[in-house]
């Protein structure tokens, strides 16, 4: 069996709520075996809907660039260049105890 994706988590948990809450409005149990079975149903109505929704059948398209395998010819230093950030000193650094 395939995992669930966000839509079918998203719409079984909807329906698990929605639905044991509108049982329990409309049936007015007060016991406890009563919440328990009602709750049940909830449950139930949830994963089959989880279950039922059909899936995508074709992979999902990316927006991805490809990488160039080498780096380009105008830049003769490539990936192996390093930038260091520089330090940031904020309102009141000097003012410090102890500085």
């Amino acid at each position: 069996m395939q995992r669930p994706n966000a839509a079918q988590l998203a719409y079984g948990s909807a329906t698990v709520v929605l639905a044991t809450v509108a049982l329990l409005l409309l049936s007015r149990t007060t016991t406890t075996l009563g919440i328990a079975v009602t709750c049940t149903a909830g449950l139930l109505l949830g994963v089959l809907v989880a279950v039922t929704m059909p899936v995508r059948a074709r992979s999902v398209k990316t927006s991805a660039v490809p990488v160039p395998a080498a780096p380009p010819a105008s830049s003769p230093l490539g990936n192996e260049e390093i930038r260091i950030p520089a330090p940031r000193v904020g309102a009141g650094a000097d003012t410090r105890i102890g500085s």
